[in-house]
């Protein structure tokens, strides 16, 4: 038996399809015809792109937009004028063939991604690899993928999965995958979840363990893999498997029960979401609205900042969509580990302590307004809420609200409309907020506990880092004690209190956030019907 990570919830008993991890011997020829081999290298950049072009297309179609802007930044890589230049400049002055300037300069820019602190930004070193081999490929004229024509139930084992490879992935015959490395946040894992397939991920050696066609269980639950299985584990893991299936299946029946306590009072299982796209599985799932919209993805994988217009189209549309529901729309959340190619930021020693976030927009006011002003153009569509997030003190709350109403009155001026009474909201997520959440909640109309930065911030343990992941706790007393007082801070002050967080997803802990009198749970679409059924069976 290995234990690896549990990327991605479920069970399956197939056969291992080893994906070889074969690394690229490239060897080093003197060239005469400069030119000739600068022609190559732009073939082979084009043909590239058409390939990726085709994977983006076909990702957009069966797994949505949000899933296929991964291969928008492939693109950008390959069209990046730095890496095309430090190519030629490479063949140009050394008089090498074009295989070995590609990969003296791919080498180096992993190595400055896999050199970062935080595990998300070592994790985009995937996508140059990907980009990089798919390049080689076609310079050496070699098929790039070989996990496109397979058996049916089969188990994908590798070293690791690129976004290319999980997006070709046929679902009607994989159905599970491990890989040696990896993390939560890699793409793979995401890709696996929204795939609804179970993956194992982190697990060393998985690929030097297992031989093509042996037979595997995978549980993607408890991060579990076992290799071939006596015939007790095989029926053990048939039941428990049919018994997830079922369970899934009758969760369904929940999607339009509204939830009640016994004590008669309504609680709001909404969803969270990152693209506009992202809305459809909230409502699939019966959610009561969105919890919260994370609007820096917005920003993302493009080259310049979202017009004011294109911003206001997104919320529109979410707004429309969600028939008058609830809909908390975080303003943008930069910094830390996410980062806008086409915005210099400083260099810093601690950035999730940082410029980031409400700090950023306050300070950047030719950020902050056009969105503020997208969204309350928006708010005649629906039942917009605004939240600020990364609160750590009143002024800060004086300050957004101030510019706010800034943009209020300038659209006043302007001709348009704004809807009357939008509530005004914070992200309780710094440990200092939650202390004084009471005080804060007079200032604004609700409180929303970001469970994910709360933690780590009072844990002093990096959520994305692998080695102290022991210590991140939602469960240590500390945060606990947090989480009560924020809700209490707002329940003193007359105003409701959700949270955001992965914790509000997780059944562990929902029975205790009841207790405490958590008005509203806001989680991944696929989490809603469980939340909903663990809360009733309370």
């Amino acid at each position: 038996m290995k234990k690896g990570i549990a990327a991605s919830k479920g069970y399956a008993i197939g056969h291992v399809v080893v994906k070889a991890h074969i690394e690229a011997f490239i060897t080093e020829r003197l060239i005469e015809d400069i030119q000739a081999e600068k022609e190559r290298f732009y073939k082979a950049v084009e043909e590239s792109k058409i390939q990726i072009t085709a994977i983006k297309v076909k990702t957009a179609k069966e797994l949505g937009e949000d899933k296929a802007e991964v291969f928008a930044s492939h693109i950008m890589i390959l069209e990046d004028p730095e890496l095309i230049s430090a190519v030629e400049n490479s063949i140009q002055s050394n008089k090498i063939n074009c295989e070995k300037a590609l990969d003296d300069v791919i080498q180096s820019y992993i190595a400055i991604f896999e050199s970062m602190d935080n595990e998300y930004m070592r994790e985009r070193a995937a996508d140059i690899k990907d980009v990089a081999g798919r390049l080689h490929s076609n310079l050496l004229g070699k098929q790039c993928s070989d996990v496109e024509s397979l058996e049916e139930n089969t188990i994908i084992v590798a070293h690791d999965l690129t976004p290319s490879d999980t997006a070709q992935l046929d679902r009607s015959k994989v159905i599970a995958f491990l890989t040696d490395i990896g993390g939560k946040t890699s793409h793979s894992a995401i890709m696996a979840r929204t795939l609804e397939i179970p993956a194992v991920v982190g697990l060393n050696n998985i690929t030097a363990v297992v031989k093509e066609g042996d037979l595997l269980i995978v549980d993607g639950t408890e991060g579990i893999v076992i290799i071939n299985p006596s015939d007790e584990e095989i029926k053990k893991y048939e039941e428990i498997k049919e018994e997830f299936e079922k369970e899934r299946e009758a969760l369904k029946t929940l999607k339009n029960v509204k939830v009640v306590t016994k004590e008669g009072k309504s609680i709001e299982i909404a969803g969270n979401i990152g693209s506009p796209e992202d809305v459809n599985k909230v409502i699939e799932n019966g959610g009561d609205g969105v919890g919260l919209f994370r609007t820096e993805f917005l920003y993302m994988d493009r080259d310049d900042m979202p017009s004011e217009e294109e911003q206001y189209e997104s919320y529109k549309y979410v707004l429309e969509k969600m028939q008058n529901k609830p809909v908390v729309i975080r303003t943008l959340d930069i910094g830390g580990d996410k980062k806008l190619s086409y915005l210099e930021m400083p260099e810093e020693m601690n950035p999730f302590l940082g410029y980031r976030a409400i700090r950023l927009c306050l300070d950047r006011k030719d950020i902050f307004k056009p969105q503020l002003r997208a969204l309350l153009r928006a708010s005649v569509h629906g039942n917009l809420k605004i939240m600020f997030p990364m609160i750590s003190s009143l002024k800060e709350i004086e300050e957004a609200k101030s510019i706010l109403n800034e943009c209020a009155d300038e659209l006043a001026g302007e001709g348009y409309s704004v809807k009357s009474g939008i509530e005004v909201g914070i992200m309780i997520e710094i440990p200092a907020a939650a202390v004084i959440a009471d005080e804060l909640a007079k200032h604004v109309d609700f409180l929303s506990i970001g469970t994910n930065d709360l933690i780590q911030y009072t844990l002093a343990a990096d959520r994305m880092n692998e080695k102290v992941s022991y210590l991140y706790d939602p469960g240590h007393p500390a945060v606990l004690k947090l989480i009560k007082m924020t809700i209490d801070g707002a329940h003193k002050a007359g105003k409701w209190c959700g949270m955001c967080g992965e914790m509000a997803g997780d059944e562990t802990y929902i029975p205790v956030l009841l207790e405490y009198g958590l008005d509203e749970f806001s989680m991944s679409a696929s989490s809603i019907l469980n939340a909903k059924k663990t809360i009733l069976n309370i």
